[in-house]
């Protein structure tokens, strides 16, 4: 199984911290309709500890958000398995349930919305 050197977690970790877009090596692509196309998360958050949340917003439900989910959830599994630095994980969250329940943290807001989570 391949894992991340060194040199390309410290590039990742990096880009989170300067709050830019993951070089193009490290992104991952949606395929829907037969067109291809780049993920760009919401919001990326670095929690304390080793552990990062993708965050991904949503006003209204696409057509292609359990497509999205479901890769971003794979990306999160195959990460965690090449490399032991930092942990990904991601959440969904849709404009409807956060008017409705109204997170007052993060962690309420990971641990409420579970939506597309084994």
């Amino acid at each position: 199984m391949p894992r991340l050197t060194p040199q390309e977690q410290q590039e990742i970790f990096r880009f989170i911290e300067a709050d830019k877009p993951l070089p193009e090596k490290y992104r991952f692509l949606l395929f829907a309709d037969g067109d291809i196309s780049n993920y760009y998360p919401d919001f990326i958050v670095k929690l304390s500890g080793k552990k990062i949340a993708i965050v991904e917003t949503k006003g209204l439900e696409d057509l292609d958000v359990p497509l999205k989910m479901m890769r971003l959830k794979q990306w999160c599994e195959d990460v965690n398995r090449v490399q032991d630095e930092v942990t990904f994980d991601f959440v969904f969250v849709d404009q409807e349930g956060f008017e409705k329940y109204q997170p007052k943290n993060f962690s309420e807001l990971a641990s409420g919305f579970i939506q597309y989570k084994p």
